[in-house]
């Protein structure tokens, strides 16, 4: 990409010494390679690649402590890196300093059926997860679109389709351990499902993105697999007309599972990537978890309100290979909506809203991008009132990236004014902190600076990220 969004932020020395130590414990799991900086120094966020200095891969909570307290000695920065699909920036290393690769600590370590939890190390990816433990006849739902590590969903407080039903990361996450920037190792939270003990410290580091602390350890909310699943397409004559069936089924208190949104061009090109027959107009797939009978109840009042709107006739994924296709193809969309423009790059957002607001918010948005000089799609989990958007830029063409920021940022201001919040999934990274202030406030946001400032006062923990620079200075 010879375009994108550069930061010009001044890298900190990284003694040699430092990096002496670090090549003495780890050996070939340390690595200054240029290909290797460069892999933990790219994402899937509009900016330019920024490197780490070196590169760690720990295998273990001792080694990520070890790592911190060396770091915080000499003041250099460390950022946590799980699978590198971030689109905020997240994983960026703006001054430079020590990538910790947490992949290798990839264990499942304890699956308790009974309590309906499990416990993980954060390298473990959500696909490992319900692979591992479908024989206790047992699933984890969250399910953002990348096969993301828990590490870094957690960090990100993350969500997915399936969030309407279950939750997200924020009530799914029951106790964590956690290494601090000095490398002191904390626990936080119980296997209980409630506690009144104390500061939630597990809530704090969820969603933090790595400037808190680092996750080497999580407890998670398991669910039974559902009875019987349905799946379900409908498709629209109008966005207006799929957003406001979203609204009322929603109103209606139906327990869906999913609810997922897809624009005309989202589908065209989930079509052509994946080899699907899709109609191509707006449409909202559905999937119904829960008895034979209860499944039925709600695929026929969800389908009832449909057709109120202009919905047709659902067509049914029964099957579980038609399902599985299906899911795929709408994680997959993504991949998909660059076929759109061959040869270009995208800058995508997200905004969630109050579900009343939702129509308004959708509409307003497309508006605005139908008057771009470039294409885009809208999708998302519109169930929780989360949408978002995909902007196909040409990479040569740097006026197309300003108009796509612009874009951006009267969307955040828009969803913030709306009562509702500037990320509901992707999270703050790089990319939406000029947005903390508007939503947060001066004081929300001095109070956060101050908890960063308690936890790690050396600001060695992923720093440039979550917080504007001058909320730190003051």
């Amino acid at each position: 990409m010879s375009i994108g969004l550069e930061l010009s932020c001044e890298r900190r020395p990284v003694p040699q010494a430092l990096l002496d130590a670090l090549a003495s414990r780890f050996g070939s799991r340390f690595s200054v390679a240029q290909s290797v900086r460069e892999h933990h120094g790219t994402d899937e966020s509009p900016y330019q690649p920024m490197l780490p200095d070196a590169v760690v891969f720990a295998e273990s909570t001792e080694e990520a402590a070890y790592v911190a307290r060396l770091c915080n000695e000499h003041k250099v920065p460390l950022i946590p890196f799980g699978v590198g699909s971030s689109l905020e920036g997240h994983v960026l290393a703006v001054e430079g300093g020590i990538s910790l690769d947490l992949t290798g600590m990839n264990a499942i370590l304890k699956v308790n059926p009974e309590d309906l939890t499990v416990t993980v190390q954060p390298g473990v990816t959500r696909k490992q997860l319900n692979e591992e433990i479908r024989d206790t006849g047992l699933f984890f739902p969250i399910d953002p679109g990348a096969d993301a590590s828990i590490g870094g969903m957690c960090a990100t407080r993350a969500s997915g389709t399936n969030a309407v039903r279950y939750g997200t990361m924020r009530e799914n996450v029951l106790a964590l351990e956690v290494v601090m920037a000095d490398g002191r190792i904390v626990r936080t939270g119980t296997h209980a499902r409630k506690s009144s003990s104390g500061y939630d410290l597990t809530r704090i580091f969820v969603g933090s993105e790595g400037t808190l602390g680092i996750i080497t350890e999580i407890t998670l909310r398991l669910y039974p697999q559902p009875e019987a699943i349905s799946a379900a397409i409908c498709n629209f004559p109008t966005l207006s007309a799929a957003v406001e069936s979203v609204i009322q089924i929603i109103q209606m208190g139906i327990p869906v599972a999913r609810v997922e949104f897809m624009d005309e061009w989202a589908v065209k090109a989930t079509n052509a990537y994946s080899k699907l027959n899709l109609r191509e107009s707006p449409l909202l797939l559905f999937e119904f978890h829960g008895s034979p009978v209860s499944v039925q109840e709600q695929a026929e009042a969800v389908q009832d309100i449909a057709r109120d709107n202009g919905g047709r006739d659902f067509d049914w994924a029964m099957l579980p290979e038609e399902r599985s296709k299906l899911w795929t193809a709408r994680h997959h969309a993504y991949f998909a909506g660059l076929q759109l423009r061959p040869g270009s790059v995208a800058s995508t957002t997200d905004v969630c809203v109050p579900i009343s607001r939702l129509a308004d918010c959708v509409l307003e948005t497309a508006h605005e991008l139908d008057q771009a000089p470039f294409p885009y799609t809208i999708l998302g989990h519109v169930g929780d009132g989360n949408f978002h958007v995909m902007m196909l830029l040409d990479p040569d063409n740097p006026s197309e990236w300003e108009e796509s920021q612009a874009l951006n940022r009267r969307l955040a201001e828009r969803a913030i004014r709306m009562q509702g919040t500037c990320t509901g999934e992707h999270g703050i990274g790089l990319h939406k902190i000029e947005f903390m202030q508007l939503e947060h406030g001066e004081n929300g946001l001095a109070l956060m600076a101050g908890l960063k400032k308690t936890f790690d006062p050396n600001n060695i923990l992923n720093p440039g990220k979550m917080l504007p620079a001058k909320s730190m200075l003051g």
